[in-house]
């Protein structure tokens, strides 16, 4: 009964932290799309976010900000799943005492598990997110992927078994971001009482928002290669190796200055402190009153 309980609990928590991601980052998808493509497109005029939001309505209608919506929410259900399924399992099974260091490390080996299952899946729709997209980057080609499945299927023909895995460099170091995150939220979270008092939603608002930012600007650079590396297409494995994310930063930083390795933060910022914050709100919330129906003390 024990194990079929803690099984059960951290299921709660997977599918709040799932279905609060999934309804967070649909209220702010645009201020995303708007962040991609200061990231990748660097022949673009527009510096900014709202005229980036601007240009794109302009150019390829109202509905365009929403592109590639279906293929982000899926990839973003499965890893938030994984990665609150696996963090809270790992500090159950382990037996460890939430504290700052443990949160850290249990945070990064959630990450780690996450990325190696999911890149495929943010691979495709990074490229489905860039279709039909006015690009003035040269260099970024199109693609003509029908859904998630079809754009896994033609990358392995086009790219052989290793593209679907493009950016996984950058994303290994960046399970920092959500670890970081994670660490922060909950120091913040037993700082205020939470493990034992009850905290607002302003409270907990607050605290995803602050803990994002932490996360956010400490390893923007790295998305930058990220998001970079899984628009690239290519078939020779020199594209494909562990030097490569290094190269692109490199390239970047000596033909246009440091500065450009944070193009898109302030979207970056936006979209994603904003919509972590209303994560957080909406998963606590959702494993509160999911714990209450069911009878059974959360854990922390």
């Amino acid at each position: 009964f024990g194990g079929e309980k803690l099984s059960y609990e951290n299921v709660v928590h997977a599918v709040a932290g799932a279905v609060g991601s999934v309804m967070s980052m649909t209220v702010f998808f645009p201020l995303d799309t708007a962040r991609l493509m200061l990231q990748v497109d660097d022949k673009r005029s527009c510096r900014s976010t709202p005229a980036v939001l601007s240009d794109i309505i302009r150019e390829e209608g109202l509905l365009a900000p929403y592109r590639g919506w279906l293929a982000v929410i899926c990839s973003v259900f499965c890893s938030s799943f994984i990665y609150f399924y696996c963090f809270h399992s790992l500090r159950a099974v382990w037996g460890l005492q939430p504290t700052p260091t443990t949160d850290l490390m249990v945070g990064i080996i959630a990450g780690v598990v996450n990325v190696l299952v999911t890149t495929p899946l943010w691979v495709v729709n990074t490229r489905i997110k860039l279709q039909g997209a006015n690009l003035q980057n040269a260099n970024i080609r199109p693609t003509c992927y029908s859904g998630i499945v079809d754009g896994l299927v033609q990358t392995v023909r086009g790219e052989g078994l290793g593209g679907l895995w493009n950016g996984t460099v950058p994303s290994l170091l960046l399970v920092l971001n959500p670890a970081v995150q994670f660490s922060v939220y909950q120091g913040l979270k037993r700082h205020l009482g939470g493990d034992t008092t009850e905290l607002s939603s302003l409270q907990v608002f607050v605290m995803g928002a602050v803990s994002k930012t932490v996360a956010t600007v400490l390893t923007y650079p790295l998305q930058t290669a990220q998001s970079l590396l899984r628009c690239c297409q290519s078939s020779d494995r020199q594209a494909q190796n562990w030097n490569r994310s290094w190269s692109l930063l490199s390239q970047r930083v000596r033909t246009q200055g440091m500065l450009c390795l944070f193009r898109g933060l302030e979207a970056k910022l936006l979209q994603t402190v904003l919509t972590a914050a209303l994560m957080f709100l909406l998963y606590e919330n959702i494993a509160h009153y999911t714990f209450q129906i069911i009878g059974t003390n959360r854990d922390t």
